[in-house]
């Protein structure tokens, strides 16, 4: 529809930036981090690795000076699982403790809203020697680090997203970097971390509903639209099926608590689909 006349945004729309821990931080190795996933993994000779970045860690304060200066409402960031918890669970780093808190405060000052991102791509490596997604102890390793989240700054951030783009990672696995020896998850696999992911999701979600009623959390999908080439009904089709597995899929069990039973008729065609244990469906539907 094309209107006559556009409606103002409202004064609290939050307009924002957003990053990942990864991406910007640096500091890979300092004050009590540990090495994820991303900082293992195998990039191409000529391609930068995240070990500096853009330096966010010690520059963090004049980043978001500029962000305040640009007019910015919100910032999205990501918390870095390994510098909160370095063997993936049990002590918790205080120096990484400390540095959120920085970051949020920072923010604060300048009456931009902190958007907390707790998962984007970067599984502590510890996890990962143990089968990382693969294994359903990694549920509950998410489940305490949640817990050590909300209870440092569930007080002063008011919007949480829980896992970054999730499709992204199971379509798509070696967009950021292979695993050491170059050998990516078959599509069994991928689908059984995705179950695992969503079902650790699912238990975050309902913890943070009880240790911090009024804020907001919701993961962070990489979602589109789906256009058929042509108006030929296969491709009607191709683009509707398209735009399940790749959508649908994975908003479905968020926000509905179970599959999409096109994609879960898709993944048990194709025989991909995970095992499903006691309990699983009732811990998604929360």
């Amino acid at each position: 529809m094309h209107y006559s006349k556009l409606k103002d945004f409202p004064q609290n729309f939050l307009w924002g930036a957003s990053t990942s821990a990864y991406q910007v931080e640096g500091a890979i190795d300092e004050d009590g981090k540990s090495p994820s996933i991303i900082d293992m993994y195998e990039h191409p000779s000529d391609v930068a690795d995240f070990s500096v970045a853009s330096d966010h860690y010690h520059r963090y304060k004049e980043d978001i000076a500029l962000f305040a200066e640009m007019g910015l409402k919100a910032y999205r960031f990501s918390i870095a699982w390994t510098r909160i918890l370095p063997n993936g669970t049990g002590k918790v780093n205080e120096k990484g403790i400390e540095f959120y808190n920085n970051v949020i405060d920072e923010c604060l000052k300048y009456n931009i809203e902190p958007v907390v991102t707790m998962y984007h791509f970067d599984l502590p490596y510890c996890l990962e020697e143990k089968g990382g997604w693969l294994n359903r102890d990694t549920i509950e390793a998410f489940v305490e680090y949640a817990k050590v989240l909300f209870i440092h700054y569930g007080s002063k951030v008011k919007y949480w997203l829980t896992i970054n783009e999730q499709n992204t990672m199971i379509l798509h696995p070696g967009a950021i970097g292979l695993p050491k020896g170059g050998k990516l998850p078959s599509k069994k696999d991928l689908y059984q971390q995705n179950h695992h992911m969503m079902l650790a999701q699912a238990k975050v979600m309902k913890l943070f509903h009880n240790m911090v009623p009024e804020g907001k959390i919701g993961p962070a999908l990489n979602l589109t639209a789906m256009y058929p080439a042509t108006c030929n009904p296969n491709d009607a089709i191709a683009a509707h099926n398209w735009e399940v597995l790749r959508c649908w899929n994975f908003v479905d069990v968020c926000a509905f608590g179970k599959y999409h039973p096109l994609a879960w008729s898709y993944l048990k065609d194709r025989n991909i689909a995970p095992e499903i244990q006691d309990g699983d469906f009732e811990t998604l539907k929360g």
